[in-house]
């Protein structure tokens, strides 16, 4: 439950003033109390703006001597006039920290009081008027960040708006809507022209002009978040795509190797059994091959016994007549084309196998 006395975060309540601290936060103090002295009553706020005179005694001839009246002899008007005074005094006393109320202290009416913390938080009208030359021209300077929001913004404008009027400068509506307008960044573009285009700048509301930007900022932002979206999403798309070019380069690059391998041990063995027979000459340490021998010129030659087959080192035949020499050929050759049958078929079926494993490469490749 809340209560009509409850504080709020600038430390007054609704039945006690706004505190006044210092000139940090003098100008939202003004403000506040001035709505709080009018709150009380009429004749309270009356007392503030035009002041209170202590009473003094008239004489017969209806001239004011020096002598204060009593309260006891006020009239009705009198004593109203010093209630309100008494009001409006004891709303600043309540309403100002402890430095502050040095200040005010020997006051007995409340304007001047309120004069007293005016001049020192405004200062005089030199002064005053040197702060209003740095505000405007901080105020022209002042522009949208991009990083900064409608709302953002309009609260830093309304901040300088608040320091013009507690210097007793107001900025009129169409001055904060043109400043609005200039100050805003790029990306709202489109949207001032389109309000300057279409609207009277002289006859429009801030309020109106913010809630408008801050709809057209709200529909950027969703067109963004969608875009962010839509990288993300490619993004992770892309980046699967590697990772499968990735693993398909790697399994192409291993069934080069295998296929590689394959191809090697198959060409090693058509290339043994391709190679040419090669008569193999046996050595002897004693004596040489028959094909080699030659006779000693010292050595007599025997007797005729007739022609020598150099085969089986019989007499009577040549080595083409001879049959030890004719049946080893005869195996030869059965074993030749009985080879060469096999290796063709091998060699073959090794083909076709080599000729799948390169289809079977490519296409797993282009996948």
């Amino acid at each position: 439950m809340v209560l009509s006395g409850e504080m709020d975060k600038e430390g007054g309540t609704v039945s006690k003033p706004p505190l006044l601290t210092g000139p940090e936060n003098y100008d939202y103090w003004k403000a506040r109390m001035m709505v709080f002295l009018k709150s009380i009553d009429s004749r309270t706020w009356k007392a503030v703006v035009h002041g209170w005179e202590i009473p003094y005694v008239v004489d017969k001839d209806g001239k004011t001597t020096n002598v204060v009246k009593s309260i006891k002899d006020y009239s009705k008007e009198e004593d109203e006039l010093a209630l309100g005074n008494s009001k409006a005094l004891n709303a600043i006393f309540n309403g100002v920290d402890i430095n502050m109320f040095r200040l005010v202290k020997r006051s007995l009416v409340a304007k001047d009081a309120w004069e007293i913390l005016r001049k020192a938080h405004e200062g005089p009208s030199k002064v005053k008027l040197s702060k209003l030359q740095m505000l405007s021209t901080n105020f022209e300077n002042l522009c949208m960040k991009e990083e900064e929001t409608v709302h953002d913004f309009h609260m830093n404008v309304l901040e300088f708006a608040n320091n013009f009027d507690a210097l007793g400068e107001n900025i009129s509506e169409e001055k904060l809507a043109s400043k609005i307008l200039r100050s805003l960044p790029k990306r709202f573009d489109m949207k001032v022209t389109a309000i300057e285009e279409a609207q009277d700048l002289a006859s429009i509301q801030v309020d109106e002009l913010i809630g408008s930007l801050q709809t057209y900022e709200l529909s950027i932002n969703q067109r963004k978040d969608k875009k962010n979206k839509s990288l993300a999403f490619t993004s992770n798309a892309r980046d699967e795509q590697e990772t499968g070019d990735q693993e398909s380069d790697e399994s192409l690059s291993e069934a080069m190797v295998l296929l590689g391998k394959q191809f090697n041990k198959l060409m090693k063995r058509m290339d043994k059994r391709t190679r040419p027979n090669v008569p193999s000459i046996r050595f002897d340490t004693n004596k040489q091959p028959n094909n080699l021998r030659r006779p000693r010129s010292d050595e007599k030659p025997n007797q005729p016994r007739g022609v020598l087959c150099h085969e089986c080192e019989g007499h009577g035949h040549i080595r083409a007549e001879c049959p030890t020499f004719l049946k080893g050929q005869k195996k030869s050759l059965a074993v030749t084309w009985s080879d060469d049958d096999d290796s063709e078929e091998e060699g073959e079926s090794e083909s076709a196998k080599l000729v799948y494993a390169l289809t079977v490469t490519m296409k797993s490749a282009k996948l």
